[in-house]
């Protein structure tokens, strides 16, 4: 008996499908089933009940999956606290929302491939509705989103917090500042897309003054900016990520009679056995924030 045929039986069992568990640890179908046929003639039972079209744990199986759980995490706390960490080798689905890869993304990656050279990343950039979707689903093993990720087996760290400044095109004709909510409701806004927190907190700001607002939406951060510096509307964003256009005189700040909430980010990632892996880089990335 392996660890990573446990690893495989724990995958199957949770997820339901020999399918997603072969999608979840990167091993092809055959694979998957040979780890379990053999895990199976060492024990001696059948694991799985195999007549219908999901993955159902026997009576034995149950028993097992118990006892997998704590051989995992007892596995995992052994790399942890022993391994050397250049010994330490997996993959890691990173998700990863746009406003964090303009500003800590490339201080993560070099941060990890300092510590983790073996540790290999698969990053998906997107925006945090979908981000949470992916962990819930074990499409990811990590995300930095805005807002928690409620669900069982899942941890929410807070890790970074962004303040939002109003900005617009030197060429767009503004009214005197600062501006009143009456003023910036007749202006074109552009901003994260519809559902986001940030869409939402705009609205609701401007909302009991005027109900007739005029938002442009999108989920990539450079056509927000793009369209801002093109003079269409005026955006609120974080200063970390526009600090070349304000530098360069393509966008100006400017001051608004309201203040927005700030855009509050946390690192997400799944806690079960066997993802020592996440926990390391999530540990890690925690860590970078606070040097």
């Amino acid at each position: 008996m392996n660890i990573r045929s446990l690893e495989t039986f724990y995958w199957i069992a949770k997820l339901g499908s020999f399918r997603a568990a072969g999608q979840k640890l990167y091993a092809s179908q055959p694979t998957i089933s040979a780890r379990v046929s053999g895990l199976e003639d060492e024990l001696g039972v059948a694991l799985f009940d195999r007549s219908g079209r999901t993955a159902v744990l026997t009576a034995q199986g149950r028993q097992l999956l118990v006892y997998a759980e704590k051989i995992l995490q007892l596995h995992s706390e052994l790399l942890e606290k022993v391994a050397n960490p250049e010994a330490i080798q997996g993959t890691i689905r990173l998700g990863v929302a746009e406003t964090v890869a303009y500003t800590w993304l490339p201080k993560l990656i070099e941060r990890i491939n300092e510590t983790y050279p073996a540790i290999n990343l698969e990053m998906d950039i997107d925006i945090s509705v979908n981000l949470a979707d992916k962990l819930t689903r074990r499409e990811l093993d990590i995300a930095f989103l805005i807002g928690e990720v409620h669900h069982e087996g899942f941890v929410t760290v807070p890790f970074w917090r962004y303040s939002l400044i109003w900005v617009a095109s030197p060429t767009l004709s503004l009214p005197p500042e600062p501006l009143s909510l009456a003023a910036l409701a007749k202006l074109p806004i552009i901003t994260y897309p519809r559902m986001s927190e940030p869409h939402a907190n705009i609205r609701s700001l401007i909302y009991p003054v005027s109900h007739s607002i005029q938002m442009h939406a999108s989920s990539s951060l450079s056509t927000i900016i793009r369209m801002t510096c093109d003079g269409i509307g005026v955006s609120a964003l974080p200063r970390e990520i526009i600090t070349n256009e304000l530098e360069t005189g393509k966008l100006r700040e400017f001051t608004v009679d309201a203040t927005l909430p700030d855009l509050v980010f946390n690192v997400a990632y799944l806690t079960a056995p066997g993802a020592h892996v996440a926990r390391a880089v999530a540990g890690l990335t925690l860590d970078l924030v606070k040097t």
